[in-house]
């Protein structure tokens, strides 16, 4: 038999368009999907959830109110009705008499929300039989710390204290009819021994994860890419990755594969575990990015840009005052934490202007207000505005060119370039628009400018791999 369970969910980008139907049926909407191993399907299933939307911390009640229409007709996010259903005591039976989904099913989602309770009664004394159960029903570092209000890395550390750490085990193709060694592994609480040893001397890569609108498989073949010369320098790779669409999740394109969830914690576990010679980031796109920051904290071995210049690069004001100095323009742009802030801005430098939400993957909730009205509408429906949900606004700048530049540098300096003009006026997203390389409808001097703004860049940030 097999001694796996593996949980494969779709990933729908609904919320991007305003006005279309979040129902499920027939028809094919998901624009990615995800695939997630255990030894359990609680453990699995909150694998996956995380794996479909980073922001998601697992099988969480809280996310989404309970709405009964919802649960008869299947939406994008009916798991978390579901979650929120469970948690406010509805019936096994009720459930299935509203969903139709497998009594199997319910039960095993209705022991996740009992076991969340059981760790918010407990509090912050957590003993190293409740904190192991947790763990092997799939519950993250994150998902237990905001259930006792702690932190995701005092639980780490307690967990490390208590030595509760995930086991490798690796994915028997032939269900253990003729021992068979595969490099497909997965991580999981549910276990005892590993499956492989552990000699050290190789190369992580990670991957980019979901596919989603504005990116998907040009960070796989940037993967595919580093693994393949990786490989042709006589390296020892390992590839972590959990979409099962991708190249570079072959069994055949790394020495070691783990089809695992992209998050701090979990790379931080292998890395642990391989000790390999250093992690490259700059090839999964913005995902990796995202725990640059938290793996350069615990002492992790960042390959390419350092993760200082990669956070000085996303954050919108360590970026707009390096520019500053270099005397680089830029669109006069503010942080709004509020409604009447964001209007008052507005007026000021006058409308159109550009809204988006900070740090969002592929343009995400951004739009352009030519109006109060406009802008209002669009706070509403982006997300709360508050203190810990910033909204950065800056000018539009109408009938202008936009243009992209994509580069690859070492120690700062640029060894190859290529500017693409966007087919599009500004203001449609680099991931949907058209671009055409070279340049068509700009003059050699603006070139140059924009060139040597490139290469300014590059020397401030101190880029080493690729950069856009």
């Amino acid at each position: 038999s097999l001694d796996y369970c593996v949980v494969k969910i779709p990933r729908w980008d609904l919320a991007k368009f305003t006005r279309v139907s979040k129902n499920i049926g027939s028809s094919m909407k998901s624009v990615g999907e995800v695939m997630a191993i255990g030894r359990k399907f609680e453990e699995a299933f909150q694998k996956a959830l995380r794996m479909v939307d980073e922001t998601v911390d697992g099988f969480d009640p809280d996310l989404k109110p309970v709405k009964e229409e919802e649960l008869i007709q299947p939406t994008d996010k009916r798991t978390f009705v579901l979650a929120a259903a469970l948690q406010a005591n509805y019936t096994i039976e009720k459930l299935y008499e509203l969903t139709k989904i497998d009594p199997w099913f319910l039960n095993k989602m209705k022991g996740i929300i009992a076991y969340m309770n059981t760790l918010k009664d407990q509090g912050n004394d957590l003993s190293y039989e409740l904190l192991l159960m947790a763990k092997q029903m799939g519950f993250s570092d994150k998902q237990i710390a905001s259930a006792i209000k702690s932190t995701g890395l005092a639980v780490r550390r307690h967990r490390e204290e208590i030595n509760i750490t995930p086991f490798v085990k690796q994915i028997d193709t032939v269900a253990g009819e003729w021992p068979a060694a595969t490099n497909y592994l997965y991580t999981t609480y549910n276990a005892s021994s590993h499956d492989i040893e552990f000699p050290g001397n190789f190369m992580m890569v990670l991957g980019s994860g979901v596919y989603r609108i504005g990116s998907s498989v040009e960070f796989d073949w940037c993967a595919v890419g580093c693994l393949r010369e990786l490989r042709n320098l006589g390296r020892s790779t390992i590839m972590v990755n959990y979409n099962p669409e991708t190249v570079s999740t072959d069994y055949d394109m790394c020495d070691r594969l783990y089809f695992e969830e992209i998050s701090f914690e979990v790379v931080m576990d292998i890395y642990q575990l391989e000790n390999p010679e250093g992690v490259i980031l700059s090839m999964g796109g913005q995902l990796p990015n995202n725990i640059a920051m938290d793996l350069h904290r615990q002492q992790a071995r960042v390959l390419g840009t350092s993760p200082d210049s990669i956070d000085t690069a996303e954050n919108r004001f360590k970026f707009s005052r390096m520019l500053d100095r270099k005397g680089i323009l830029q669109p006069r742009w503010k942080e709004l934490t509020t409604l009447k802030a964001a209007i008052e801005f507005c007026n000021e430098v006058g409308y159109p202007c550009l809204v988006r939400p900070s740090y969002v993957l592929s343009g995400a909730a951004m739009n352009v207000a030519y109006s109060n009205q406009d802008l209002e509408t669009y706070l509403k429906s982006a997300s709360e505005v508050s203190k810990d949900h910033p909204v950065v606004i800056s000018k539009f700048l109408t009938e202008a060119k936009e243009i992209d530049v994509d580069a690859v540098a070492a120690d700062g300096e640029i060894l190859c370039m290529a500017v693409c003009e966007h087919v599009e006026n500004a203001g449609v997203h680099s991931g949907d628009a058209t671009l055409v390389t070279p340049p068509q409808d700009i003059n050699t001097e603006t070139l140059e400018k924009i060139k040597e703004i490139a290469r300014d860049l590059a020397a401030l940030l101190d880029v080493t791999g690729p950069f856009n």
